[in-house]
């Protein structure tokens, strides 16, 4: 299912909450990993850029993985470690 050239919709988001869907509303969603037809009822994940629901979207399990495998839809705490820690001045003191 999973396209090698999919990418998140938003490109602009720096970080991704991925949960698991539970809905049992007969709809059929378009994962936007791969554009591929999703039916509500299967199994699948809601991803969300930046922890905004506002702009969830569902995907394919296997499209995220491949997603996350790449590299193209990190973490929070994929992000967060990327980020530098500044020193705190009571570290520097003990060297």
């Amino acid at each position: 299912m999973a396209d090698n050239d999919a990418v998140p919709p938003d490109r602009k988001a720096l970080w991704w909450t991925v949960r698991p869907a539970s809905n049992r509303k007969p709809a059929t969603y378009r994962c936007p990993l791969c554009g591929g037809q999703l039916p509500a009822l299967s199994e699948h994940l809601l991803i969300a850029p930046e922890g905004d629901t506002r702009r969830r979207r569902h995907a394919h399990t296997d499209c995220v993985i491949a997603a996350r495998k790449r590299g193209v839809l990190p973490l929070w705490e994929d992000w967060q470690r990327t980020q530098t820690q500044p020193r705190r001045w009571w570290r520097r003191m003990g060297r």
